[in-house]
C-alpha cells in the first residue's frame, strides 16, 4: 500500500511521491519560546513526530527539522514585561518546551534551527528578492509586494482581495499595499537588532522559516507541516518568498496541517478558564504518554475537542495496553527476536496518518492477546509486533510493571513499594497456609490504598487503580 497524504496545496489526498526516495526531508514549524507551550502547541509536535516515525519505518533515510523562534515581538514584550534579558527568556523556554515535549515522547528533531543562528541566510534571501523586484524599501523597512507573486493565495484557496478583507492586516504608512508583508524592520537601540544593507533591524517572523528551510532541507523539499493557523498568513508568506527568491523553483510538494483545538467544546482562553499547558497538566499528575495518546484519536485534520475526560479515557486506554505486556519485561519484548510481522496498523497509518484507526486497531489486537493464557514464546512473539505496532503511536514505552507501580504519573499518592511488597507476602503466606480470611483482610488494605492486586499462575502482581479490559 503506498502512503497516502492529503495536501492542503491540492486540497486533496495524494500519494507520497519523494524528490529522493532515498532521502526524505520534512519542515515543521516549531515554538516561539516567550512562554509556556500549551496543549494546542502540542498537536503538532505529536501529531509530526509521529509521521516522522512512520516516514523513518518506509524510508531509508529521513531528515526532519523544526526551527526554534528566539526573536519575535512577543518574546521582546515578555522580557519587558519581566525585567529579563531576551536570552534568559529564550534559554528558558526553549529548554522548558524540550522537557514538556519529552515527556510526550518526543523523539525531537534531527535539525533544530534557532532563527538567531541564520540572519546571514535571511539577510540573503532579502537581498535576492529586492534584486528580483519582488520587495522593496520603506522608511527602513523591506516589504515583499504581494501583487508581484501571481499565484498568492493558492494554498489557503482565496484570492489576496478575499485575505486582505478576512484578515487582521496591518495597514502603515511605508507599505505599498495594504497587503504586503515585512521581511525586515528597523530596531530601535533598546531592541535586538543585526546590521543590514537596510540599517539595524531584524527580520519578518515569515522570513524566518524560508531561510532556515533552505539551509538545512535545499530549495524544494518534500513536506512542510504545522497547525492550521499558520496557512494563512504564515505558510502562504513562506511560499511567496521562497518561490520567488528561487526563480519559480517548487518550495514544497506536501503541505500538511492539523486541525484547531478546543477545550470542553470551547475555544482554549485564559479568561474561560479552560487554558492548560502541558506543564501544568504533568504538574497535576497526568502522564506525558497519556496526553500524547489523548491528542492522537483524533484524526490529525479534524478538530480536537480536549477534555479531563478524554485524559482519563486515553489512561485507561494505556492502562489496558500495558496489561497486554504484562509478565514479560520491555526488555525481554523489544529484544525478541523474530521476523518481521506484518503490520496492519503500519498500513492504517499510511493511510493519511489515520491514527484513531491504529488505535482501534490495537484495541483489537490487545482482545486477541488477553484470550491467550499462557507465556510461551508465541505469546512473546505477538506482544513484540504489539509493542512495534505501538512504538509508530510513540505509547507504551515503559517497562509494563513500572507504569502499574505508580511511575505512571496520575497516581497522586505517593506509594509505600516496602509496605506494598511486605502485605503482599504476608498475604501470600495466609493463602499457603489457607487463611483466606486474613488473605482477604490484606488484600482489602492495599485496596483502600487503591493497590489492586491478581493473582496469576506466576503469583501475584499490583498496579495502581484499575484498569479495564
Amino acid at each position: 500500500m503506498d502512503l497516502t497524504l492529503y495536501n492542503t496545496y491540492s486540497g486533496q489526498k495524494e500519494i507520497f511521491v519523494p524528490v529522493d526516495a532515498e532521502h526524505i526531508r520534512m519542515y515543521v514549524c516549531g515554538p516561539t519560546v516567550y512562554n509556556y507551550a500549551h496543549i494546542g502547541n502540542a498537536r503538532p509536535v505529536v501529531v509530526f513526530d509521529t509521521l516522522a516515525r512512520l516516514l523513518r519505518k518506509l524510508f531509508p533515510k529521513v531528515t526532519y527539522v523544526r526551527n526554534i523562534t528566539d526573536i519575535d515581538d512577543k518574546i521582546i514584550s515578555a522580557a519587558s514585561e519581566q525585567g529579563k534579558k531576551i536570552n534568559f527568556i529564550t534559554t528558558r523556554y526553549t529548554n522548558q518546551f524540550h522537557a514538556d515535549m519529552a515527556e510526550l515522547n518526543d523523539n525531537g528533531p534531527d535539525i533544530e534551527p534557532h532563527a538567531t543562528d541564520h540572519i546571514t541566510e535571511m539577510i540573503k534571501m532579502v537581498e535576492c528578492l529586492i534584486e528580483k523586484n519582488f520587495a522593496y524599501v520603506k522608511e527602513g523597512h523591506v516589504l515583499f509586494s504581494v501583487k508581484k507573486m501571481k499565484d498568492y493565495g493558492k494554498l489557503s484557496s482565496h484570492s489576496p482581495d478575499e485575505l486582505i478583507a478576512g484578515a487582521r492586516i496591518e495597514v502603515s504608512s511605508y507599505k505599498n499595499s495594504p497587503a504586503d508583508f515585512v521581511l525586515w524592520k528597523p530596531s530601535s537601540s533598546e531592541q535586538p537588532g543585526w546590521h543590514s544593507p537596510w540599517g539595524r533591524g531584524r527580520p519578518g517572523w515569515h522570513l524566518e522559516c524560508s531561510a532556515m528551510s533552505e539551509k538545512h532541507l535545499g530549495e524544494t523539499f518534500d513536506i512542510h507541516g504545522g497547525g492550521q493557523d499558520l496557512i494563512f498568513p504564515h505558510h502562504e508568506n513562506e511560499i511567496a518568498q521562497s518561490v520567488c527568491a528561487h526563480s519559480g523553483a517548487p518550495f514544497v510538494n506536501y503541505w500538511m496541517h492539523n486541525g484547531y483545538l478546543t477545550v470542553d467544546g470551547e475555544k482554549m482562553s485564559k479568561s474561560l478558564g479552560n487554558f492548560y499547558t502541558v506543564r501544568q497538566l504533568l504538574d497535576e499528575g497526568w502522564d506525558g504518554e497519556t496526553i500524547r495518546l489523548a491528542l492522537l484519536k483524533s484524526h490529525y485534520r479534524q478538530p480536537l475537542n480536549f477534555s479531563l475526560r478524554g485524559l482519563q479515557d486515553a489512561k485507561s486506554e494505556l492502562d489496558r495496553f500495558y496489561r497486554v505486556l504484562r509478565g514479560h519485561s520491555l526488555a525481554e519484548i523489544i529484544n525478541f527476536s523474530s521476523e518481521s510481522q506484518h503490520s496492519t496498523i503500519e498500513a492504517t497509518l499510511k493511510n493519511d496518518l489515520n491514527t484513531p484507526g491504529a488505535i482501534h486497531q490495537l484495541h483489537g489486537e490487545a482482545s486477541r492477546l488477553f484470550r491467550l493464557s499462557n507465556n510461551d514464546q508465541s505469546t512473546l512473539k505477538l506482544k513484540n509486533q504489539f509493542f512495534k505496532d505501538a512504538s509508530l503511536l510513540g505509547i507504551l514505552q515503559r517497562d509494563p510493571e513500572d507504569w502499574f507501580k505508580g511511575n505512571n504519573k496520575k497516581s497522586n499518592d505517593k506509594i509505600d513499594m516496602v509496605f506494598v511488597e511486605d502485605t503482599i507476602a504476608l498475604r501470600n503466606a495466609a493463602r499457603a497456609r489457607g487463611d483466606f480470611i486474613e488473605a482477604d483482610r490484606l488484600r482489602d488494605i492495599l485496596s483502600a490504598k487503591n493497590i489492586m492486586l491478581e493473582d496469576n499462575v506466576d503469583g501475584t502482581v499490583w498496579k495502581v487503580g484499575e484498569g479495564q479490559k
